[in-house]
Formats: structure tokens, C-alpha cells, sequence
């Protein structure tokens, strides 16, 4: 008879010790919408119509919402790999702890080393589009400037404090934020085409002078878009009833955010129609927009939701991080002190502080050595974009390989597997090239430095998990261990049963 997990619990005593072992987190804190909110603060819907539309555009022209279409289905088929594992087991540990189980230790501890990556660029990318942004509407308000090292401070100290203080506090915030932004975004949607009679743009729909091989390029800008829509698996420990508000965070966070850019690339091609200047040229569509329809001061409402997107992208990100660290360390992975919970309030607080700090840090030593905010912002986020390509496509691996570990592979799991791998190569061929093809152009300068950057990163990884294999020979094995008895929220029955 197959067994069905249930929730522990807090008086057992298996859930008391499970609780101690997680080192105090909150448990079972966080309601469904809040869990959403992480996932969809990360993706940052609100900044993709606002920034990388353009360039969108610029490849697939009116097939722009085709290719928002084609990512979302293709991100869909990596969430049921991720739900392989989020609808059995939940924990602080996100995909890294997914494919220690999928893959094994030495694969899944890589993982989580690149998941660290992905997610602290993702902060330090947003971190320097909340310097962007704050200065444009500081000089609109006052004529005066922040030099963009004190944003930094100010975007990454408040959102430190906000994530040790509490993870209900982060959840409501990255909520109420992003949520102001994606309602004046989804606004001007409306007026655009209600100027247009909430007609039909035939030329979208048929497609025309958009060809094949510019909408698939357009796929892999949009799977840049979608990263981060796992984030909440993060919350195991704090969701409640995670076994179910966790996987469909995950799915959902890419439907609805999938949802808002079809919409909003239909409407804003729509609305570029005429227009001096061409979508794929504007570097403010949306304020562009809200000029030519007659709604300025909406466009300066916005521009306040993408500031505001852009500190719950950076606080969200804070908070992953943290809880990577958080859970490596408790795996003997990373120093005891980064393991440690706030005894008040319970968050992971000394891994948020490094978390933090190396998120000001990198952006601050780029000003400081004279590259630009706008520089910075695209090459930590080119940067980011290769940490998630890495872990999306070891968690699709790692599904099947779970499921037939426990006795539990289908065909459907399979079809999935294969299904998010045959997506995933458009993303990592287009990131990276391949030699001699004109879709796919060999990856070049600065994108072969970076490249380089995570190689490297990813090289001292490798050596220091093989230093640490050879220092501590049964490290590996206490990490599978620790992942798979540590199950914060759930237990199967037979197992408790023992």
C-alpha cells in the first residue's frame, strides 16, 4: 500500500527533534499568498515590460508574446520536476537539498553552490536597478542625486533588517511591493488598449515579419525572465502546510507571471504602433507609453512600483541565499555560525548579514573601480542567468532519478524530464553558443569574461569540495544523510510508524 505523507505534529517528538535540528526557524509562519509572494518577488514581473521588453522585441517583433508563451509552457514542464520533489518533502534547503536526493551529494552540494551564485547575482543585479531607479525619481523630486554606492547601503541595510527581523514581515512586504507594481503596470495595459477599442492586433496574431528563429531567440531572453520562480521552496520550514502550498507556489508564480508579460507584450507592441521611435530603441517603454496615451503622472506611479520591485527582488533574493547557507551549514557544509537561527526571532540571521553584505559589496567595488550602475546591472544579471540555467537543468535530471530511487517513476515523469530538457537547450544554447550556427552565435565579448567568471567560480567549488572530501572523508555521506532525515514539515507514515 503506498504510503501518503501527513503533517507532523509540533508535540511529537519526532517534530521536536526534527525542530531542534532545523536550528529554531518559524515553523508553519507563512500562508500561501505569502509563499507566492517570494517566488513572484523574485521573478520581478513588473521590471521585465519595463526593461527587457526592447529587447524582445527587437528579436521576435510581433511574435514578442509568442515567445513569452513558449517560455511559460517550457518553465511549466521544470516546475513538475521541481514539484517531484516539493510535493515530498519540504525544507530550507531548496533545489540544493532536491538534487542531493535526485543525484547525490556531490552533484547536489555543486547545485547548491551554483544556487548561492544565482541567487546573490540575482540581488546584486537588482540591487543596482534599485540605484537606477532611485536616483531618477530623487532628481525628478528634487533635482538631486545619491551617489549610487549610499542606494546600495540603504537598498541592501533595509533589506537586511527587514529579513532578520521577521520572514512574516519580508513575506507582507515583497507582497504589498510588488503588488503595488504589477497593479500601475497592468494599468496602463488597460489604457493602452482601451485606446484601441480592446481590439484584436491581427498583425500579432498572424505573426507578421516575426520569423522562427527570432522568436526562439526571444525564448531565451524570457527564460532570464522567469529565473527565480523556485525560490519558494526556500520556505519549507516557515511555509504552512508546505507539501501543498509550496509546489503550487511554484507552478503559479509562472503561470501568473506569465500571464502579466503576454499580456503586457501584446499591449505594449500594441501601443508602440506609430510611435516615432521603436520598441525594440525605447529604454522607457512604459514611460513612453504613459506620455503618448496621456497618463504622465501614471508613468511616474510606475516608475515608483519598479523601485519598489526592485528592493523586493533584492530582499527576496537576501532571503534565499540565506536559506541555502542556512541549510549547508547544518549539513557540515559551511561554518556552524551560518547554521544558527535568532533566538528571538527566529531567521536565519548571520546568514542574512553575509548574504547581505556580500550583495552591497560586489555592486559598491564595481562603482568604486568606475563601472556603471546600468553596466553592473546587466552583467550581474548575465551572471546570474548561468547559476539558474545550471540548476534548472540538474533538477530535471534529477526528478526521474528520484522517482525511480523510491519506487515511484512514471511515464508521465519521464515525459516531463525529457520534455524540460529539450526546453532547457534553448536557454544554455543560447547563453553559451554553438560554433558555427547563426541562431545560436558562439558566446562573445564581455559575455565569454563572464562566462569565464562562473567557470572559474564554479572551478573553486569543485576544488574545495574535493579538499573538504579528503579532509573529511565521511562528509558526503552525512550530507546525504542530513537531507534525508531532515524533513521539517513531513514524514510518511510507514516511516513514523517504525
Amino acid at each position: 500500500m503506498q504510503t501518503q505523507p501527513v503533517a507532523i505534529d509540533l508535540v511529537d517528538p519526532i517534530a521536536s527533534d526534527v525542530e531542534a535540528k532545523a536550528g529554531g526557524l518559524r515553523r508553519s509562519c507563512l500562508s500561501y499568498p505569502e509563499v507566492l509572494a517570494q517566488s513572484v518577488s523574485v521573478i520581478a514581473p513588473s521590471t521585465v515590460p519595463a526593461a527587457i521588453i526592447g529587447l524582445i522585441f527587437a528579436s521576435a517583433g510581433n511574435g514578442t508574446w509568442l515567445s513569452f508563451l513558449l517560455g511559460m509552457l517550457g518553465l511549466v514542464l521544470v516546475s513538475f520536476n521541481v514539484n517531484q520533489f516539493a510535493t515530498r518533502s519540504a525544507s530550507p534547503g531548496s533545489l540544493y537539498s532536491y538534487i542531493v536526493r535526485g543525484l547525490g551529494p556531490t552533484t547536489g552540494v555543486l547545485g547548491g553552490w551554483a544556487m548561492v551564485f544565482a541567487y546573490t547575482l540575482t540581488g546584486m543585479s537588482t540591487l543596482c536597478g534599485l540605484a537606477i531607479v532611485g536616483n531618477v525619481l530623487l532628481g525628478q523630486a528634487t533635482g538631486l542625486q545619491l551617489p549610487v554606492i549610499a542606494w546600495f547601503a540603504i537598498g541592501a541595510g533595509i533589506a537586511c533588517w527587514v529579513a532578520m527581523r521577521n520572514v512574516q514581515l519580508s513575506a507582507k512586504t515583497m507582497l504589498v511591493f510588488e503588488g503595488v507594481s504589477l497593479v500601475s503596470i497592468i494599468a496602463l495595459g488597460l489604457i493602452i488598449w482601451n485606446a484601441h477599442g480592446f481590439s484584436v492586433d491581427a498583425a500579432q496574431f498572424k505573426l507578421e515579419g516575426a520569423t522562427a528563429s527570432g522568436v526562439l531567440v526571444g525564448v531565451v531572453l524570457v527564460v532570464f525572465g522567469f529565473s527565480g520562480f523556485e525560490s519558494s521552496t526556500s520556505l519549507g520550514a516557515e511555509a504552512k502546510d508546505p507539501l501543498k502550498s509550496i509546489p503550487r507556489s511554484v507552478t503559479h508564480s509562472v503561470v501568473f507571471s506569465g500571464i502579466v508579460f503576454i499580456f503586457m507584450a501584446y499591449v505594449v507592441t500594441m501601443g508602440f504602433e506609430g510611435s516615432p521611435i521603436s520598441l525594440a530603441n525605447a529604454e522607457a517603454p512604459l514611460d513612453h507609453l504613459s506620455a503618448k496615451f496621456g497618463v504622465g503622472p501614471l508613468g511616474t506611479v510606475i516608475t515608483i512600483g519598479v523601485f519598489l520591485s526592485f528592493f523586493a527582488c533584492t530582499l527576496a533574493a537576501i532571503n534565499s541565499t540565506a536559506r541555502i547557507l542556512f541549510s549547508m551549514a547544518h549539513h557540515g557544509l559551511f561554518f556552524e555560525a551560518l547554521g544558527e537561527a535568532h533566538e528571538t526571532n527566529r531567521t536565519p540571521h548571520v546568514a542574512v548579514a553575509i548574504a547581505a553584505l556580500i550583495t552591497f559589496a560586489a555592486p559598491s567595488a564595481c562603482a568604486l573601480a568606475g563601472v556603471s550602475a546600468f553596466d553592473a546591472q546587466g552583467h550581474f544579471g548575465t551572471l546570474c542567468s548561468f547559476g539558474f540555467i545550471t540548476v534548472y537543468v540538474l533538477i530535471t535530471i534529477a526528478a526521474p532519478m528520484y522517482l525511480r530511487s523510491i519506487g515511484q517513476l512514471t511515464a508521465r515523469a519521464v515525459a516531463c524530464s525529457a520534455g524540460g530538457l529539450a526546453f532547457m537547450a534553448l536557454p544554455l544554447l543560447g547563453t553559451f553558443g554553438l560554433p558555427g550556427s547563426t541562431l545560436f552565435p558562439p558566446i562573445d565579448w564581455p559575455n565569454t569574461v563572464l562566462a569565464g567568471v562562473f567557470f572559474a567560480y564554479m572551478l573553486v567549488g569543485v576544488v574545495w569540495l574535493l579538499t573538504e572530501r579528503i579532509r573529511r572523508p565521511r562528509m558526503m555521506a552525512g550530507v546525504q544523510g542530513a537531507v534525508e532525515t531532515l524533513q521539517f514539515a513531513t514524514a510518511p507514515v510507514a516511516e513514523r510508524a517504525r
